[in-house]
């Protein structure tokens, strides 16, 4: 495929199979994403549990329209797009007694972009084809916190069908800067679980090193720093933990919940491929026992609750963080290896 474009992409093509998007999952990054599809010329339809999200979208966005939690309101939608806490979710979404895929018409692409196990995936792509259906996974990961906000993450997208990616391109062109072929139904959703997986570990390994760091006598603030220009650099420090951990604000807009259960899949994932690694397991402990010490929703960087409990220590907090050198961001971006 084609390098992705810098820019997001303008549904200027008026012979694109691909008018009306159905889109269901308002949440933190569901919410930002889809915001970019009526600015490119797509008609969209949104559901959410939440109703005033879904009124709030109608009402600011222009070519969008609620459901009103009729399923049969994305009868007309070309494309179909989830973005729901785990597949399990999307399978009852789409399949259950009020499913909505069965209101589809045939030959309707469904996108996943949510952290969902790539089995769920490959299962759930069997049972939708049985209703001439066709499943795309194209989950989400970022270069920074929010980068959904400008149609500027990064898709990781499993297709078994090259019809049905060359439909949904278009589509999730608006919706991310960088677009990553990863291979059949499920690989979108494999690569999302290694991504989260790494990750999570350098979340482990951070949180470690500033609470036993700070009892030796560093200061939080000052290990990040130097972190940030040395070769233990990493999503954390560059981002979330630099701006919401070590300041207590604890508002990355990830939940912790949802990276215990990621670790879940990881792990099942480790145990398919029949690779030993206790890593999978320990972390997923670390991070679930930190899980229990904090409020239901609670953010990911708020596992540093966990950590201080367990070390003893309260971690001196930061009042406010200074950007990072813009010159030391675009030297990151510049690294990043890029689809051929």
């Amino acid at each position: 495929m084609p390098p992705p474009s810098s820019t997001p992409q303008t549904n200027n093509d008026t012979t694109s199979p691909v008018r009306t998007v159905g889109y269901i999952g308002l949440g933190n990054a569901g919410y930002s994403m889809a915001s970019n599809l009526p600015k490119s010329g797509y008609h969209l339809i949104v559901h959410d549990n939440d109703s005033a999200k879904t009124s709030r979208a109608a009402s600011e966005w222009p070519n969008t329209t609620a459901s009103q939690g009729d399923p049969s309101a994305f009868a007309p939608c070309d494309l179909l797009i989830t973005m729901l806490p785990q597949g399990k979710i999307v399978r009852e979404v789409l399949l259950g007694a009020d499913g909505i895929a069965k209101h589809l018409r045939k030959g309707t692409v469904v996108v996943d972009t949510s952290s969902s196990s790539p089995f769920d995936t490959i299962a759930l792509g069997d049972e939708l084809a049985e209703l001439s259906l066709q499943l795309v996974d194209a989950p989400i990961t970022q270069t920074y916190m929010h980068a959904t906000d400008a149609g500027e993450s990064t898709l990781l997208v499993g297709a078994s069908s090259p019809a049905a990616f060359e439909a949904a391109r278009p589509v999730l062109g608006c919706m991310a800067r960088y677009i990553f072929s990863m291979g059949k139904l499920g690989n979108g959703h494999a690569m999302k679980t290694l991504n989260n997986y790494i990750t999570a570990s350098s979340i482990c390994a951070l949180s470690d090193s500033l609470v036993a760091g700070q009892k030796y006598g560093l200061d939080p603030q000052t290990m990040i720093e130097a972190l940030n220009v040395g070769t233990g650099v990493c999503f954390p420090t560059l981002d979330t933990f630099r701006r919401d951990g070590i300041t207590g604000r604890y508002d990355s807009g990830f939940g912790l919940g949802l990276l215990v259960k990621d670790l879940g899949i990881a792990r099942e994932f480790m145990e398919y491929n029949q690779f030993e690694t206790e890593l999978p397991a320990l972390a997923e402990r670390y991070l679930g026992d930190a899980l229990k010490e904090v409020e239901r929703g609670a953010d990911h960087t708020k596992c540093l609750v966990g950590w201080e409990k367990r070390a003893g220590v309260t971690l001196k907090k930061t009042g406010k963080v200074k950007d990072i050198a813009q010159e030391d961001f675009d030297h990151r971006l510049k690294g990043l290896n890029r689809p051929a």
